[in-house]
């Protein structure tokens, strides 16, 4: 008879455990489409997954080159670039970018990095930039959704 207790404890911890893993899925909203420009592919690969469970559409690139050769402005919500990348730097591709959007149209852009420096030297180029587009790395999922949708939430 005790094992039938332990079995129906068993049966209700598991049937808790899982409503509890329904409350903590996210809301499903309108998706979003970014594009994530990064060199290093397990990078890549962890932030895009993250991103999509809370419901964004990530296309991703290793190559900063071929993200431009394929960038379309209408396609994208957002641009999350790494700022340091072989055969050109995040502030290079974001200059590049500019090139291929419509005059008077903004493309908005946060740049993300490991390398503390990295933001005076953001500042000093792109003035027009606030805090809210520069992301150190490592980030947590959630706070990184935040300031995705924080950005979006931004006029241009």
């Amino acid at each position: 008879m005790q094992r039938d207790d332990d079995n129906s404890k068993n049966a209700n911890s598991e049937e808790n455990n899982s409503k509890t893993r329904q409350k903590t899925t996210p809301t499903k909203k309108p998706s979003y489409r970014l594009l994530f420009v990064d060199d290093d592919r397990d990078i890549l690969f962890s932030i895009k997954t993250g991103l999509e469970y809370y419901g964004f559409i990530v296309d991703t690139f290793s190559n900063p080159l071929e993200a431009l050769s394929s960038f379309k402005p209408e396609l994208y919500d957002l641009v999350l670039v790494d700022i340091k990348m072989p055969l050109m730097s995040g502030f290079e591709f974001h200059q590049e970018l500019r090139k291929k959007v419509l005059y008077g149209t903004e493309i908005k852009t946060c740049f993300i990095t490991a390398y503390e420096i990295y933001f005076e030297t953001l500042r000093k180029e792109f003035p027009e930039l606030y805090d809210g587009c520069f992301i150190r790395k490592p980030i947590k999922i959630d706070e990184l959704v935040n300031k995705i949708n924080e950005e979006l939430s931004q006029k241009i």
